[in-house]
């Protein structure tokens, strides 16, 4: 009886197939800006949102977002309780933040990503600060991360 069943789920299992999802290669497409490319209001946009959320860090407090700064979904994910939490984590390991230092502004089909080296009291600290800025010129993501000197050598032209 256990022989039948076991049987019958590995062929079900095996009947089944995976969707393959198509992309389109042009949304994966990350291009560098040059200079005179870059929106000057949108980098400040980006740069002070940036700046609020790791200096929450050193303050304690956060001013939370409204909806002509980032999207809803980022609205409803910069929690104070999560900031804390990063934020204990980060402090512990790369003392206070410092500033962000700007690396440099990409684009893909649908967003510009502004690249921030995180600077950190703790020499220690190498840290990098990733800001994404839709169409409607709102956040759409803020991502922390290792800072990763090959990002240029992933660009596809």
């Amino acid at each position: 009886m256990k022989k039948a069943i076991l049987i019958i789920c590995l062929s079900l299992l095996a009947g089944c197939k995976s969707k393959t999802v198509s992309r389109d290669t042009e949304d994966l497409k990350i291009t560098k800006l040059e200079a005179s490319d870059i929106n000057a209001n949108q980098q400040k946009k980006a740069y002070d949102l940036g700046k609020r959320v790791l200096e929450t860090c050193n303050t304690s407090k956060f001013k939370p977002f409204d909806e002509t700064e980032v999207t809803k979904s980022v609205m409803e994910n910069t929690t104070e309780e999560r900031l804390t939490k990063t934020c204990t984590r980060f402090r512990q390991y790369y003392g206070n933040f410092i500033d962000l230092k700007l690396d440099g502004v990409y684009k893909t089909k649908q967003e510009v990503i502004y690249r921030y080296h995180a600077l950190y009291t703790k020499k220690v600290a190498n840290k990098e600060l990733r800001v994404f800025v839709n169409e409607e010129n709102l956040v759409s993501a803020i991502k922390s991360m290792d800072w990763e000197e090959s990002f240029e050598s992933k660009l596809k032209d």
